[in-house]
Parts: C-alpha cells; sequence; structure tokens
C-alpha cells in the first residue's frame, strides 16, 4: 500500500481538470472568506468588510471569488440568505416529509444525484475492508482538495484536504483498516471529472456502515440541494425519530461528504453547526447549492 503524500500536480491535458484544478485552488484562497461569512451572512456583510476580514483589496476579493464561485460575493450571501434554515423549515420542511411518505426518495432522488448506490453486505461491514480492494487517490474539486476511495462497485469514500493530507488519509483508512489500499490518482482525477462536471451515466456509491447508519445516510439523499432539514428530521426519515444523537453520529461518520450531503442537516435553531471537513467548507457548499437554485 502507497502511502505517499506528494503535492500530486494534476495533468494539464485535460481543460476540465485544468479548471476543476483552479476553483480547488480557488477554494482555498477563500476558505478564511467562507469561514467569516459561515458567521455572518445573515447580516448581509458588505463586500469591503468580506474582504477586509481576509486581508485582500475588494477588487482582488471579488475578482477570486466571483471566479471560484461563478457569482458575486453579494449574490453568494443573499442566495444563502434566501435558504437560510428557519425559511427553509418554515416553507420546505412539510414538503420534504410528504416527499418521503410519498416515497420521492431513494432511487429518484439518487438518480437527481446522479448517483446510484449499492450497500455492501453486513458481513463486509464487520469485516472492516478485509478482503476489499481500495483504489485511492488525490483529485481536484470545487471545495478543495478531494480524497477519493473506490472500491470495486463504486465510490466509497470522498474527504477533503487543507493541507493535511496524512491526516485526511488516516481519517479515512481507519475507517476500513483490512482493505488492500492501492494509490491511483488517475482513478481519482476520472471519478472527480465524473462526479463535478456531468459523467456519462449515474456515478456508482458505495456504502459501507451500519444498517443504521445506512438507513441514516440514504434519510440525507432526501434533502434536496438549496434546502436543510434538522437533525430530527433526518432520524425520523432513517425510522428513529427521538435518536437524535445516534442519528447526529452516523452522519458525522458519513465517509462519502458531499454527494451524500451530510452538509445539509442543521442544528433546530437555524445555525449551521459542526461538520467534519469544517464550516467554512460547508458554508461553501450550502451557498454555491443555493446560488444554483436561485439561478
Amino acid at each position: 500500500m502507497s502511502m505517499a503524500y506528494d503535492a500530486n500536480p494534476f495533468p494539464t491535458g485535460n481543460e476540465e481538470l485544468v479548471r476543476l484544478a483552479e476553483r480547488s485552488v480557488d477554494y482555498h484562497r477563500m476558505a478564511k472568506a467562507l469561514d467569516w461569512l459561515a458567521e455572518r451572512w445573515s447580516d448581509h456583510p458588505s463586500l469591503d468588510e468580506a474582504a477586509q476580514a481576509v486581508g485582500l483589496s475588494p477588487f482582488h476579493f471579488q475578482r477570486i471569488f466571483t471566479r471560484w464561485a461563478g457569482v458575486s460575493p453579494k449574490s453568494f450571501v443573499s442566495a444563502i440568505a434566501h435558504a437560510e434554515a428557519r425559511r427553509s423549515l418554515e416553507a420546505g420542511g412539510t414538503v420534504l416529509d410528504a416527499a418521503f411518505d410519498a416515497g420521492l426518495s431513494g432511487p429518484s432522488r439518487l438518480h437527481d444525484l446522479f448517483i446510484a448506490q449499492e450497500a455492501v453486505t453486513p458481513g463486509e461491514v464487520r469485516r472492516r475492508g478485509a478482503g476489499m480492494r481500495l483504489r485511492w487517490g488525490w483529485a481536484p474539486t470545487p471545495f478543495g482538495k478531494g480524497l477519493f476511495v473506490m472500491a470495486d462497485r463504486g465510490l466509497a469514500g470522498l474527504a477533503f484536504s487543507d493541507g493535511d493530507d496524512a491526516v485526511s488519509f488516516a481519517d479515512m483508512h481507519r475507517r476500513f483498516p483490512a482493505a488492500d489500499w492501492i494509490r491511483d490518482d488517475e482513478a481519482a482525477q476520472a471519478t472527480a471529472l465524473h462526479a463535478f462536471t456531468g459523467g456519462e451515466g449515474p456515478l456508482p456509491v458505495v456504502l459501507i456502515g451500519s444498517p443504521f447508519h445506512i438507513q441514516v445516510w440514504k434519510a440525507l439523499l432526501n434533502i434536496p440541494a438549496g434546502e436543510t432539514a434538522t437533525y430530527g428530521q433526518v432520524a425520523g426519515w432513517a425510522g428513529k425519530p427521538k435518536a437524535f444523537q445516534a442519528t447526529g453520529g452516523a452522519i458525522g461518520a458519513n465517509p462519502i461528504s458531499l454527494l451524500i450531503p451530510c452538509h445539509r442537516a442543521i442544528a433546530k435553531s437555524g445555525k449551521l453547526t459542526g461538520y467534519h471537513w469544517g464550516l467554512a467548507r460547508k458554508a461553501a457548499i450550502l451557498g454555491m447549492e443555493a446560488v444554483a437554485k436561485a439561478g
């Protein structure tokens, strides 16, 4: 098993991969601003205030942010404010519940996300990955450097690194310590292109976890892009309406960030709460989804 954590320069021959790499770099440059905005978006901070918070001139901040997000910081914050948890829950909470009751989840939601899922057996879960071959590698994403883990049947893990590659890899490796890990950056980059630039057909995803964890991860797929739900709602959809703490633990254990949208689960108060990959990234993902929905 190779555990090298080199910079892994991405190939320059693929224009879509180059663009993805540029957005990945821009995300890291904007991370401090996004962390700052995550705490203040309801106040509609000005461009000058946001730029000052990250030590850039308003001109340079606007240029880099717009290149990353595709919209200005003002439009980004406005989209988030309109999708803020309170309004989303008041307007859409019962709609989400009705959609779940009507069966508008599972395959239909998965296809909306260009994902097809296949859970492993309980025996495979208990063996902690023994007998499984996992290819892993680094690739750019719109939300920073991504660690992709691919099983024979599909994507098994997606994590992020903020310059701490070894820590990110160790966090993922401990989930499947008995597997045969094989370094494959080319496969990771192909998966990134499929996930973020629209590959042909659905992106297969393998859910590796306990039955309850898988119930919770599937329940997360009922939250449409651009909307949020409380941990209590997710617990109800998973069949354990009173198991808030266990549901929170299952959400936190989700190995496939972004595509299994644990970022859309928030506190009942409407506040953004802990996210395994940082509140800046949670704000970035929710903001991009809000912008896409508003557009």
